[in-house]
């Protein structure tokens, strides 16, 4: 999986993943797009929906929608990383079961979201220092 970003101007940037749309990111006084931060939350809610969504399709569930409501708690002093992240799954559907439910969500938190397990990764790093690209 690749990424690049862009810096536009101030602190907004342009992302893009190798095959997909591009989406700008900002800070929380520029306002044009989510902050990295939110896109980590929202990066979290993704992976486990499609998780969910999935698992419960598999069991035939008749879901006719579903939501997620995310809160993420960052830690006061830097690295103000998440330090609690409460997930809240809406479900809605026709004689949906609560077994069905609860195993989907253990299943995606416990097995397959990625993202969530992502969230405590090590991190490793390089860099370049390259000219302008006017004097390339």
């Amino acid at each position: 999986m690749k990424a690049t970003l862009k810096w536009t101007s101030g602190l907004q940037f342009v992302g893009q993943t190798e095959d997909s749309p591009a989406i700008v990111l900002d800070s929380v006084d520029g306002k044009s797009g989510p902050t990295p931060m939110q896109m980590v939350l929202m990066g979290v809610a993704g992976c486990t929906a499609m998780d969910v969504v999935s698992i419960m399709k598999k069991k035939r569930a008749d879901l006719t929608d579903f939501q997620i409501i995310i809160f993420g708690t960052m830690a006061e002093d830097h690295p103000k990383r998440f330090t609690d992240i409460e997930i809240e799954y809406l479900f809605y559907g026709n004689d949906l079961k609560e077994n069905d439910a609860r195993r989907a969500i253990e299943l995606s938190e416990q097995k397959y979201c990625s993202a969530a397990a992502s969230v405590n990764a090590n991190i490793s790093h390089s860099f370049k220092l390259l000219p302008p690209k006017d004097a390339q």
